[in-house]
Formats: structure tokens, C-alpha cells, sequence
């Protein structure tokens, strides 16, 4: 999924207010060590407080703060070039009534493509009415210890069926010996809210 370059609004830029601007990084790099990464979002309270305090819109304060939160939407994306083949997979989890499966991945020179699959049985249920969408992050284990970014690509599916698409930098090895894939489910994306649900799909076994 490509990003769409970023274009500045306008040609025109206050020259006074750079060495306040450059502070606002400064603050938020602050902010970042400070929490660990983990800031967490103001109350709401706080946000009524300094929307009156410093006369700035509540929504606006909920943006600037959201964006923050969500800095990860904006690491920069790494896309899968160079196909060079598909490994099969073959592993599965169960629990309950859902079927968690990973049947292959898509080598690429820079990347590897993991698909998360996901099918239960819907035949008992009503008609119009749809499960809760969740979402999955994944993280990977190779007995190395290689730091792999694993950007979830969003997914889709029908009412029996659901799949969710993971871009994997660097590309994984072409030994899956010592491969584990660890799902953890999330009430909303980037490791937030999460479920307690979590499944490791292992290529050992």
C-alpha cells in the first residue's frame, strides 16, 4: 500500500516562529524518552483544561495528541520488491470455533509477505449481523534475536472468512527451522487494547 507523498500546504513560512517550532520537537522527543513510547492519551479533562487555558479547539487538542499516538502509521514503508518465491507454510491454531492458519509467505528480495488466515463457522448465525472486527499484530522470533518490522497491511474478508496481510523487513530466511510467528490480538491497531488472545504458529513441529 503506498503512501502519497506529503505536499506543505502552503509556500509561506514565519521565519519568527522557527526556533519555537524547532522547541515542539524537541518536546516531543522529550515526551517520547520520558513515557518510554508508551504515552498513553490525556483525559478528557485535560483536554478541556488546556483547550480553555491556551484558547485551542478541544477536537484540534484530540488531533494533535491522536497523532502522536499514532506515530507508527508513519514509519516510513517498506515495499516488497524483487519476487523471488513462495514458502509453504502449513501450520495452524484453534480455539473455540475460529481455525487461525498461515499457509505460505512471499520471499521478495527486501521483504517477506506473511498472510494470517482466519475461518469459523458462520452457518448458525443471522443474517446482516457481522462478528466484532479485531485486529492482529504480528511479531516474529528467529532465535537470533533480528529486529523484524512487521507492518500490518489491513485485511478484509466475508462473513465465514478473514485474512490480514503483514509486510515483514528484513526478509525472513529461507530456513523456517527456528521460525515462530506470534499473533496477538488487538481491539484497535498497533498493539492497543489488547484482547489477551495470543497464538504462536511454530515451523519446528
Amino acid at each position: 500500500m503506498k503512501r502519497m507523498s506529503f505536499e506543505p500546504p502552503t509556500e509561506y513560512y514565519d521565519e519568527r516562529i522557527e526556533a519555537i517550532d524547532e522547541q515542539i520537537c524537541v518536546l516531543i522527543k522529550q515526551r517520547k524518552d520520558i513515557s518510554n513510547y508508551n504515552p498513553g492519551f490525556p483525559t478528557k479533562k485535560l483536554i478541556s483544561d488546556w483547550s480553555k487555558k491556551y484558547n485551542l479547539y478541544e477536537e484540534f487538542l484530540n488531533g494533535v495528541f491522536g497523532h502522536f499516538f499514532n506515530e507508527e502509521l508513519y514509519r516510513p514503508i517498506v515495499e516488497p520488491e524483487g519476487f523471488l518465491k513462495n514458502i509453504p507454510i502449513l501450520k495452524s491454531f484453534e480455539k473455540d470455533d475460529l481455525f487461525y492458519s498461515v499457509t505460505f509467505v512471499r520471499q521478495f528480495q527486501n521483504a517477506s509477505v506473511v498472510h494470517l488466515n482466519i475461518d469459523r463457522d458462520d452457518s448458525g448465525e443471522m443474517p446482516g449481523v457481522f462478528p466484532e472486527h479485531n485486529w492482529f499484530d504480528l511479531s516474529i522470533d528467529d532465535g537470533e534475536g533480528t529486529d523484524y518490522d512487521c507492518r500490518n497491511e489491513g485485511g478484509g474478508g466475508s462473513r465465514g472468512h478473514t485474512s490480514y496481510t503483514f509486510i515483514v523487513s528484513p526478509p525472513l530466511p529461507n530456513d523456517f527451522s527456528k521460525i515462530k510467528f506470534v499473533f496477538k490480538e488487538c481491539k484497535t491497531p498497533f498493539k492497543t487494547k489488547p484482547t489477551g488472545l495470543e497464538f504462536v504458529i511454530k515451523m519446528d513441529n
